[in-house]
């Protein structure tokens, strides 16, 4: 099973908010996640991000393939 680290929208219209999650690749942006690890709030200035760098270090030590936007995130947390 090829495994993501992706963003999961859960804020409401013109609200984004973001959890941070583990997916199967197939699985649509607000399907059933495996474990989540870190939330994303593009509303605050600057922008809020969390994340347990443990677990998310676990997953890519795991194999998991981080997105281009968590990508990003991560660079700039220090965890990649």
């Amino acid at each position: 099973m090829s495994t993501k680290i992706r963003l999961k929208r859960i804020g409401g219209r013109k609200k984004p908010f973001y959890r941070v999650v583990i997916v199967d690749s197939r699985a649509p942006r607000g399907g059933r996640s495996i474990e989540e690890i870190g939330t994303y709030d593009p509303g605050q200035e600057p922008s809020a991000f969390t994340v347990d760098a443990e677990k998310a270090k676990d997953w890519l030590a795991k194999g998991a393939e981080p997105t281009d936007r968590v990508r990003i995130l991560l660079t700039h947390a220090g965890i990649i």
